[in-house]
């Protein structure tokens, strides 16, 4: 059985330093292993310092106050009497005489006070005759061979009172005590060891696994799952951040691709219809002065939808660069949306648009005035894509105590609640088989909502299958 049990051990001890072969010299796990240790070691040094080197000052400042205490407990007792003495004795581990006024009273609470039953010993004879009311004395118990602790007082005009204790031999006490921590220290140090590996083993293996999950992260993998089964509030912090950090870039990444293949989309789509009726007039319709014009007026029409797009483009990011400066300046509202609606005029007379313009008599505001121009075009230009059959764009200025609100409805067949809270995002793909017709970017909300964000105001969207409100406030000036 002790072979058996030996041999589990070794095998124990090899597996823990392949272990430690394995693990970096400064890794998280060896210097929680190393603290712990050196923790464990730092306990001990203050174990030994104070209760080996230190035990036989602080057991004699012990005995020290004891007397005190007694002095201060008999000064305390007027009516001195042989049982108050011995209970004081007893209770302090002391030994006491009184003495003066006809009163002669002794007690020991044990064999190695030195008591002062002559009245001629030295010690006493010399306080009497000093006239002090108190005074300390060590000597040395002839009787004992100890060190011997008295506190001499004066109680009254003729009444004395000698307090000694008796400092017990510590050496072999500290001999015991010594030995005792020998052991102790061995069996600490053992035990430091094996938990403190186990301890940090259990703290830098949540931390690694985050570690290992975050390279994979890095390198486009977003299949990372930084979910982890311990029960520690940070790393449970840190764990779900990362998730979340996870699942952002994955929507971003997610958005740059539909990005860049809609941008692709919108460039190629002008392009290729600018080269084909480019050579359409070079090679079929340059000597027809009808057909010429046709052609030439697509051209110009898809030069001007690409135009559109690139400045969306530029306009998205620049605001999205954080570096957008604003130009701010006292801007009548109501002056600014008209003359946003004007160009729209041509669809109220050629396809029948009605813009249905409501405010208060006057709003005065301070902002940019190019970018909420861009805002207010962006939201009814989508008004336009999106409105019903009675192809109704309704734009409302409601004023409040401290603000304007600014609201732009269309008569559609509104949003999806769960694609509301995607409405801004960059060529976000919700159901738009209803739309009427091709006015826009794709980029358009996503530029309103960030010129929004820096002016700091309030945003936002309300759907129903009657329609969809837009909606922006403006704090007054």
């Amino acid at each position: 059985m002790p072979s058996k049990k030996m041999n589990k051990i070794k095998i124990y001890i090899n597996k823990l330093t392949t272990a430690l072969k394995n693990t970096k010299p400064n890794s998280l796990k060896i210097n929680i292993w190393l603290f712990l240790t050196a923790f464990s070691i730092f306990i001990l040094c203050f174990l030994w310092f104070f209760q080996i080197i230190f035990l036989g000052s602080y057991y004699k400042s012990y005995k020290t106050e004891e007397l005190d205490k007694a002095a201060k407990e008999l000064r305390e007792n007027i009516n001195l009497n042989q049982q108050i003495i011995d209970e004081i004795a007893r209770k302090r581990d002391i030994c006491i005489e009184i003495y003066g006024n006809n009163l002669y009273a002794a007690t020991s609470s044990n064999k190695g006070c030195m008591e002062f039953g002559n009245k001629n010993f030295k010690v006493k004879r010399n306080f009497i005759n000093s006239g002090l009311l108190e005074q300390h004395y060590n000597l040395i118990n002839s009787q004992y061979q100890n060190e011997t602790l008295i506190y001499a007082l004066k109680l009254d005009t003729d009444l004395y009172a000698f307090i000694n204790a008796s400092l017990e031999p510590l050496d072999s006490t500290i001999t015991i005590l010594s030995n005792q921590f020998i052991i102790t220290t061995i069996i600490v140090l053992i035990l430091s060891l094996i938990i403190g590996y186990f301890i940090s083993k259990k703290l830098s293996k949540p931390i690694t696994k985050i570690s290992n999950e975050a390279k994979k992260l890095a390198d486009g993998n977003f299949t990372a799952d930084f979910k982890i089964d311990i029960d520690i509030y940070e790393i449970n912090e840190l764990a779900d951040s990362l998730n979340y950090a996870k699942d952002e870039l994955f929507k971003t990444e997610n958005l740059k691709r539909d990005l860049m293949a809609n941008v692709s989309h919108d460039l190629k789509t002008p392009l290729t219809m600018i080269k084909a009726y480019a050579e359409m007039v070079r090679d079929l319709t340059y000597d027809n002065k009808k057909k010429r014009e046709e052609n030439l007026n697509t051209i110009i029409e898809e030069t001007d939808r690409l135009a559109l797009l690139v400045n969306d483009i530029l306009d998205l990011s620049a605001t999205e660069s954080g570096n957008t400066t604003l130009k701010i300046e006292n801007i009548d509202l109501i002056t600014l949306i008209n003359q946003v609606i004007q160009r729209f005029k041509i669809l109220e007379e050629q396809e029948n648009y009605k813009f249905i313009f409501t405010h208060p008599d006057k709003t005065n505001i301070k902002a940019d005035y190019k970018r909420i121009y861009q805002v207010i075009y962006n939201l009814i230009n989508n008004a336009i894509n999106y409105t019903g059959p009675d192809k109704k764009i309704y734009i409302n200025i409601t004023e409040n105590k401290n603000k304007y609100l600014i609201e732009v409805k269309d008569t559609g067949k509104g949003i999806k609640q769960e694609d509301l809270k995607h409405i801004w995002d960059k060529y976000y793909h919700s159901d738009k088989k209803h739309k009427r017709n091709n006015y826009g970017t794709g980029l358009g909300l996503s530029i309103v909502k960030n010129i929004l964000q820096i002016h700091n105001y309030k945003y936002g969207v309300k759907s129903s299958n009657k329609g969809s409100i837009f909606y922006f406030e403006i704090p007054k000036k």
